[in-house]
């Protein structure tokens, strides 16, 4: 009996460590897969790495909790309508970053800061991006997805391009919706390809003007000011002459002698 009720006892603490163990475990599992923001879910895998996907959530902002070993962010089709500056900030392992489909229209300075060393792939495409800021994209060199956003290509975007570090061909994703000015066959031409567009004509002709304008300007002072210069000179030099003749005359030496020969 005793035997027996020791074998029971031995045979219920296995169970009950097994169930411990089980229920420790599914804990564990269970924080891993919620330990992300607020609504996303996150998985991680030996291949990939800890993944957060934050898809179609109608997120405004960026969260600010993701877990700092996250290798992979999903946050297409919110409602993100600016990347602000270091809002990736704390996340050195990151690797693929995806914007998509939100309402992005503004990249901050230094947006993407700090993720230079890690990030080989950022997706942009399908948001309302007009215009780039080459000092949103601070030391990256990953390769962008830039297409379907209603680029706006002008004399500011022809200077930004050379300014930007991303993979040159990343770059073809930027096709012009619209030009400044308009109707030079800029429309529908992916920018980085279109080698004879040059979009700073207007802006150099304007340049131009503009200095001569103020090359004439300074010019019209210069001759306005000899002319001045000179009227008041010239009539200084009349009133002088006028004061030397209204002065007396004194007596030279031949009249004095004169005068002095009467007396005698």
């Amino acid at each position: 009996m005793h035997l027996l009720a020791s074998g029971w006892l031995l045979h219920h603490s296995v169970v009950m460590c097994l169930l411990l163990h089980s229920v420790v475990l599914m804990t564990c599992f269970h924080h891993a897969a919620t330990s992300c923001s607020q609504g996303c879910y996150c998985s991680e895998s030996d291949g990939r790495g800890k993944t957060v996907r934050c898809s179609n959530l109608r997120l405004t902002e960026i969260p600010q909790d993701l877990p700092n070993d996250t290798r992979h962010i999903y946050l297409d089709f919110n409602l993100l309508t600016e990347v602000p500056s270091n809002a990736f900030q704390g996340l050195p392992l990151l690797s693929e970053l995806d914007l998509s489909n939100n309402e992005l229209a503004k990249l901050e300075r230094g947006a993407f800061r700090s993720l230079g060393p890690s990030l080989t792939f950022l997706d942009l495409s399908s948001n309302k991006l007009v215009n780039i800021n080459p000092e949103a994209f601070e030391g990256l060199r990953a390769r962008a997805n830039l297409t379907n956003n209603p680029w706006h290509c002008d004399c500011s975007l022809q200077m930004s391009m050379p300014h930007i570090d991303l993979e040159p061909l990343s770059l073809t994703g930027i096709v012009c919706e619209t030009s400044d000015p308009p109707n030079v066959g800029a429309e529908g031409v992916p920018f980085l390809l279109a080698q004879d567009l040059d979009l700073c004509v207007v802006m150099k002709k304007t340049t131009d003007v503009a200095m001569l304008v103020t090359m004439f300007g300074w010019f019209t002072m210069v001759i306005s000011y000899l002319v001045y210069y000179v009227r008041h000179n010239t009539e200084d030099a009349r009133r002088h002459l006028e004061y030397l003749k209204s002065l007396p005359t004194k007596p030279g030496p031949s009249e004095a002698s004169s005068t002095i020969s009467t007396m005698v």
